[in-house]
């Protein structure tokens, strides 16, 4: 009679029981490959169901703000909402970097260094220009939301073999300048900034991008040819992998363009889904990665940020975590000035952006990186299951 390892094979999962019965005994390693294939399905399967949430995150938002557009106290309540959850993001790089000597050690000037930076460059820019300081720290903003949606694609792609994503990024980036030119062209655009009660940078970032009207106008053709050319190109060479591709990455992909689209129907609701997702992924992408990066004190030297971890646990450390900057932000609106306000806003925002790129897109100086766990700096993969650039 077949093993059982062999049934599993020819004929798919197959109950011990059965097993048992047919053979009359129960073989201790077919019990084995078992309970490793159910648990196994288990986590693929939970998985799948938290990937497919995250892909699909940005739909309460821009639900809530179209319920809310004909009510303008709660939908500005709401913008305010999400900002804040966008702000709570941020702060997180900087207890990855400065909680883990491992990670401040690997760009240790840089990590020293850019805060006092960064402080300088934005109350320069505070007394220099507003608009400038505006129109930089929203393009950066759009660059990093979108990195991210890339990093993510990527994530899917390497657990399928696929290690091309010139493409996708250029498509995505491609599509991002398609809605702002756009937006930029409709005359209709600025109501849309009163509307949503934008204040400070935001609305100076608006106001510049609408000013641009005339130049929008010329540049919609251009950026349209290129949006529809890399689509293409993109929906034919998937279409040729066929079922080898990955479905996963199709769906965010698909989900994407679809949250892009929503900006052109109703650009506030549309960009609550994206800001506000944006911090939701960061979150979720945190907290699946530290668990293997901080198992036991043996493994992170005691890193501060693994104690509080271990005893806190995961989700006990996330809630902690936002009632501090709950706290921080609670100050800064009681005690704290305007200027002082943009000052510690931009500062650890750009802080957030600019470690980011170390941790999440470029090459680790020495194999591991930031967030790799003990176990991926052996098998050559990150906790997430992606190859890590080399």
């Amino acid at each position: 009679m077949p093993s059982f390892e062999t049934q599993v094979k020819l004929s798919g999962p197959v109950r011990p029981s059965e097993y048992a019965r047919s053979s009359g005994a129960l073989s201790i390693t077919g019990l084995a490959v078992a309970v490793k294939r159910s648990g196994n399905a288990d986590r693929r399967f939970a998985r799948a169901v938290s990937d497919g949430l995250v892909a699909f995150c940005w739909i309460p938002f821009v639900a809530i703000g179209l319920l809310f557009r004909s009510d303008p106290e709660r939908l500005i309540w709401f913008v305010s909402l999400t900002l804040l959850i966008s702000f709570a993001h941020q702060p997180l790089t900087l207890a990855l970097v400065y909680g883990d000597g491992r990670n401040f050690r690997l760009r240790k000037r840089l990590f020293t260094w850019s805060p006092i930076l960064l402080v300088g460059a934005v109350v320069a820019a505070q007394h220099v220009s507003l608009t400038l300081l505006a129109i930089v720290a929203g393009l950066w903003n759009v660059e990093h939301t979108l990195m991210q949606r890339y990093g993510i694609i990527r994530i899917h792609a390497r657990k399928v073999g696929e290690d091309q994503g010139r493409l996708e990024k250029s498509m995505l980036f491609a599509w991002m300048g398609l809605i702002l030119v756009l937006v930029a062209a409709d005359r209709g655009s600025g109501r849309h900034v009163e509307r949503a009660g934008m204040r400070g940078k935001n609305r100076r970032g608006v106001e510049v991008l609408l000013d641009l009207q005339p130049v929008a106008v010329v540049l919609v053709p251009i950026v349209a040819a290129v949006a529809i050319v890399t689509t293409v190109w993109w929906l034919r060479r998937e279409s040729r992998r066929g079922a080898s591709g990955s479905f996963p990455k199709r769906v965010y992909v698909a989900s994407t363009a679809a949250l892009l689209v929503t900006i052109l129907i109703d650009p506030v609701a549309g960009l609550l889904g994206f800001v506000g997702a944006h911090a939701v992924e960061y979150f979720v992408i945190v907290h699946r990665s530290v668990g293997d990066k901080y198992p036991n004190a043996q493994i992170d030297g005691g890193a501060p940020i693994g104690v509080a971890l271990r005893r806190l646990g995961r989700t006990g450390f996330f809630i902690v975590y936002v009632g501090i900057v709950l706290g921080v932000v609670s100050l800064l609106n009681r005690w704290g000035n305007a200027a002082l306000y943009t000052v510690v806003i931009l500062t650890l925002g750009g802080m957030h952006v600019l470690y980011d790129g170390f941790i999440w897109k470029r090459p680790s100086p020495r194999p591991g990186g930031m967030l790799s766990s003990p176990r991926s700096m052996l098998t050559g993969r990150s906790v997430d299951g992606s190859v890590r650039d080399r």
